[in-house]
């Protein structure tokens, strides 16, 4: 990866705002013109600082009520489960984020239903059903404050 200066800074954070921003106007936004642009947009991309492009979808319309925070432990460590699971995990829509951390839980899950009744089916058909787990604890969020904006680039 190369080093990042003033101008590749700024259009990251451009395009970490609108990632649909056309070349024009973003050339424009970080003060070069368009081909030097682009130019720069191509290697942040090929050097993997984007790392893709997506749209952030409206949870309330499409009827996702309930975020839950689960704590997952198994009661034996073992690598061919923990790989297991991880590949059962990336296969499961509701669980939008899974993080392997320290502490007293093996996992930290983020999962999306749309109600109280459909967590607790997932929770009890899926979650608990998956290999290694031991135990399950849930965290639900009351209101969500901030949602992922993009990482910091200072």
């Amino acid at each position: 990866m190369s080093e990042l200066d003033r101008i590749d800074r700024a259009i990251l954070a451009a395009v970490q705002q609108d990632g649909r921003m056309p070349v024009a106007k973003l050339a424009e936004r970080v003060g070069l013109s368009e081909t030097p642009c682009a130019r720069r947009l191509k290697r942040l991309e090929s050097d993997g600082y984007i790392e893709g492009y997506r749209a952030m979808l409206s949870r309330k319309a499409l009827g996702l009520g309930v975020i839950a925070f689960v704590h997952v432990r198994f009661s034996v460590q073992n690598q061919s489960l923990s790989d297991r699971f991880e590949r059962e995990v990336r296969a499961i829509e509701r669980i939008v984020s899974c993080h392997n951390v320290s502490g007293t839980a093996d996992y930290l899950l983020q999962i999306v239903v749309r109600d109280l009744d459909e967590y607790g089916t997932f929770t009890r058909d899926v979650l608990r059903a998956l290999p290694g787990v031991t135990a399950v604890e849930s965290m639900l969020s009351l209101r969500e404050i901030k949602r992922e904006s993009g990482l910091p680039l200072a």
